[in-house]
């Protein structure tokens, strides 16, 4: 595994090298690092600020090429809000992020954002997501837990139930405005409810377990959606109690 000290040496390598790139006019640290509370697991995220007449697809591969120099073994893209976000996994198992912003998009999006270099726009902060749309992918899943675990198809059932937790989690940080995103503040919600998801896990595959942990978890659904919203929770209270009856169900 990576030490912290190989880490800081990656990163300010990094940092020179952006200094150095004349199609990277600015640049700029996220994450853990940016916030002051580093630890031992922390990653590197570096947002780079990639000049408007420069390729930004040249300046993203002369940069992967620089990271597979550096160790990586594989890297993954994912595109948000028109910008690249390059995620390299090294062999020491450190994580990298890349993140290359048209020169006009360059600006923070989350409260840790430590400016390097290069001009900002102003900062934006990012949505949570729609209630609306948690909640519906809640029940989606509800329901594809209850016809898996009816099939006996357990490990399917186990998927689900995994996902219906999820959205549970994301509409509590909602609530209690913590961040909902990849479970980052998941562990700051109150203590009787994540107590209540525990007891919901299923410990086993059997299919009264799972039927088990399909009940309890959606009557913490239930109880969720009427935090947010009373009219839809008594929408919900029908086709809820149904989805709930299922053989093996404590």
């Amino acid at each position: 595994m990576f030490t912290p000290t190989e880490r800081t040496r990656l990163r300010e390598a990094l940092i020179e090298a952006a200094h150095d790139d004349p199609e990277v006019v600015g640049a700029a640290l996220v994450g853990s690092a940016a916030a002051g509370r580093e630890d031992v697991w922390s990653d590197i995220d570096l947002v780079l600020q990639i000049a408007r007449d420069a390729d930004p697809d040249a300046v993203a591969a002369r940069w992967t090429d620089r990271l597979y120099r550096e160790g990586a073994a594989d890297h993954l893209d994912v595109i948000a809000g028109g910008v690249l976000y390059r995620v390299f996994l090294l062999a020491s198992s450190l994580q990298v992020d890349l993140s290359f912003w048209p020169e006009d998009e360059f600006r923070g999006t989350e409260p840790e954002f430590e400016l390097l270099f290069g001009t900002p726009q102003p900062s934006t902060s990012p949505k949570n997501p729609d209630v609306g749309h948690l909640v519906g992918m809640a029940w989606l899943y509800a329901l594809h837990a209850r016809s898996a675990i009816a099939r006996s198809r357990t490990w399917q059932a186990v998927m689900m139930l995994d996902h219906l937790r999820d959205q549970l989690l994301a509409l509590a940080c909602v609530r209690f405005d913590l961040n909902p995103h990849h479970g980052r503040e998941a562990d700051r919600l109150p203590a009787d409810l994540l107590a209540g998801l525990a007891d919901a896990h299923a410990t086993s595959t059997s299919v009264t377990d799972l039927a088990r942990s399909h009940r309890r978890l959606l009557d913490l659904f239930a109880a969720e959606v009427a935090e947010h919203d009373a009219a839809l929770a008594t929408r919900l209270s029908s086709p809820l109690h149904a989805l709930a009856l299922l053989p093996g169900a404590a």
